[in-house]
């Protein structure tokens, strides 16, 4: 049986452990090593100064609209509590692997995951015969398909395990795509030729994870159920729903193989994981979030795009709405820094900034 490594700190060292059998510099796929809308990597920085300064004895952190989960991911450590949660699967699978505490055989996984770069695809399959020659090439199309249906047929694997794989793959999968970043679309020339390869996770030490809480479900009905000392969120903004831009990556982390339509081959059904955030109603579910939840402080990452974007790029929550929403809760700060937007289009955004709106409860 392997030992459980801290891989993250092997990472990092100088110099490698000699009685182990790692090629240490191969081991380097962090949490957030993918392309994502919205993703407040480099927002990181701004969050901790803001919470360092405004908030006290937070050893309960919740990241309730996690995505990629790279903000709790800065704030796992073990002296806090992680609670995390998304309604993608794909995103619930990368939690599994970076914020559980369940076991996994290290060992184990680096072998199979060099089994699966040596595999090379020569049928057509599910993930071919749909994204093949548009979102990846067919080479990369076909190895995709046969590596998840192998992890799909394995027994002897643990859930945490199969998680770790999958989620090495859908990254692997995202530095080969042939897009922009999202799979709302693919580029019309198929100029992304690298092959697919996975990494192995660099994943914490298990005393780190050792009390987290890990969802995959509708942030308003979770808040109802848990308590924190700090509430991050991070809701969408417009009308772009993650469930049409990552809807790939879904499909082959639930690999349900459902019947796929449009040019974009989008999942037919996708109204499970659709968010009302991005909808009408959204200050209407927002107000009904706040008022649920059960913490001494609450950050909410909202950007100013109001009507600077196009249509779908618009805010669906107004200055008014979450400075009113927030004021019944608790005193409000409001904090701002210079960001650059992504945009899917050519848009260039003058003057924009990334706010953090900080509720201290009564």
């Amino acid at each position: 049986m392997s030992t459980l490594l801290d891989i993250e700190d092997l990472i990092y060292s100088k110099k490698p452990e000699k009685n182990n059998n790692i090629i240490w510099e191969k081991h380097k796929l962090m949490i957030n090593n993918r392309r994502y809308l919205g993703s407040k990597q480099r927002l990181i920085p701004f969050i901790k100064e803001i919470i360092a300064q405004e908030c006290r004895d937070i050893k309960v952190f919740a990241d309730i609209f996690a995505g990629t989960g790279v903000v709790a991911y800065e704030f796992n450590n073990i002296n806090t509590k992680i609670i995390v949660n998304d309604i993608l699967y794909s995103n619930y699978l990368a939690y599994m692997t970076w914020f559980s505490d369940d076991y996994y055989d290290f060992d184990k996984i680096s072998k199979l995951i060099k089994e699966f770069n040596n595999i090379v695809g020569t049928k057509d399959n599910y993930v071919s015969k749909n994204f093949g020659g548009t979102y990846f090439t067919i080479e990369n199309a076909r190895k995709i398909g046969v590596i998840r249906e192998e992890i799909e047929s394995m027994v002897d694997i643990t859930p945490r395990e199969k998680a770790i794989l999958i989620t090495s793959l859908l990254y692997a999968m995202d530095k080969v795509a042939n897009t922009c970043g999202h799979y709302d679309a693919y580029r019309k020339t198929l100029d992304t030729t690298e092959p697919l390869y996975l990494q192995v996770p660099a994943i914490k030490s298990k005393t780190t994870n050792k009390r987290n809480m890990i969802f995959n479900e509708d942030a308003n009905k979770l808040v109802r159920r848990i308590s924190s000392d700090l509430v991050y969120i991070d809701t969408p903004y417009n009308s772009r729903q993650y469930s049409d831009t990552y809807h790939l990556l879904e499909n082959i982390a639930r690999w349900e193989k459902p019947e796929v339509s449009g040019i974009a081959r989008k999942m037919v059904d996708r109204s499970k994981i659709k968010s009302n955030y991005c909808t009408v109603k959204a200050p209407e579910v927002f107000d009904d979030l706040i008022t649920n939840i059960d913490s001494k402080y609450i950050l909410v990452s909202y950007s100013n795009m109001g009507q600077k974007g196009n249509g779908r790029s618009n805010a669906k929550i107004s200055d008014e709405e979450i400075l009113e929403v927030l004021g019944r809760k608790g005193k409000v700060k409001v904090f701002h820094t210079n960001f650059q937007y992504f945009t899917t289009g050519k848009t260039q955004l003058e003057d924009h900034k990334e706010r953090l709106f900080l509720c201290v409860l009564n």
